[in-house]
């Protein structure tokens, strides 16, 4: 059975760093584009980082670039996601997300895995 399962998440001030974690179960994170979304309250959900199956390229959204890192251990089966400079619009529920697709898209509906989230609240 396939599963993801985030952890890392919690309360941080502004300028602060977190390193979030998904663990995958059931698969390698070799074989699947992983991503990580996250969702604010009354926001829709968006993608943040992404890591392809076809070569391993890396895509960040804009409002991230230069702060956020993905990185994946396929040896762990884990895929992070290191948080720096962080600001208050980065509080959210993070969600990690794997789909056999070859290239990373930032459609929800693209993803068929997902898992429950982590909370991020970024707040002085």
């Amino acid at each position: 059975q396939l599963q993801l399962v985030e952890s890392g998440g919690g309360l941080v001030q502004p300028g602060g760093s977190l390193r979030l974690s998904c663990l995958a179960s059931g698969f390698s994170v070799s074989d699947y584009t992983i991503s990580w979304f996250r969702q604010a309250p009354g926001e829709e959900r968006e993608g943040v980082a992404c890591i392809s199956r076809a070569d391993g390229s890396i895509s960040y959204a804009d409002s991230v670039k230069g702060r956020f890192t993905i990185s994946k251990n396929t040896a762990k089966g884990t895929v992070d996601l290191q948080m720096s400079s962080l600001k208050p619009e980065d509080t959210a529920n993070y969600y990690c997300t794997a789909d056999l697709r070859l290239h990373c898209s930032g459609y929800v509906s693209e993803y068929d895995y997902w898992g429950l989230g982590t909370q991020v609240t970024v707040s002085s």
